[in-house]
C-alpha cells in the first residue's frame, strides 16, 4: 500500500510541527493546527489541501 509523502520542504516542516503539537496535546484540533501551520510555513492552498488529506487518511 502506498503512503502519502509530503512534497516540498515547507510541507515536511509543517507535518513535523503538527506532529509535535499533537504529541504535546493529542486533543488539539487538527484543522486548527493545519491552518496555523499554513500561516507559519507560508503554505500554498494546494499544500494545505495535502495536509488535510494526509491527516484525514491517517485518522482513519
Amino acid at each position: 500500500m502506498a503512503t502519502l509523502q509530503p512534497k516540498g520542504e515547507k510541507v515536511r516542516q509543517a507535518v513535523k510541527w503538527i506532529s509535535g503539537e499533537l504529541k504535546e496535546d493529542e486533543n488539539k484540533s487538527i484543522p486548527q493546527l493545519i491552518q496555523d501551520a499554513a500561516l507559519k510555513f507560508n503554505l500554498s492552498p494546494k499544500d494545505e489541501e495535502f495536509l488535510i488529506a494526509f491527516y484525514q487518511k491517517n485518522k482513519a
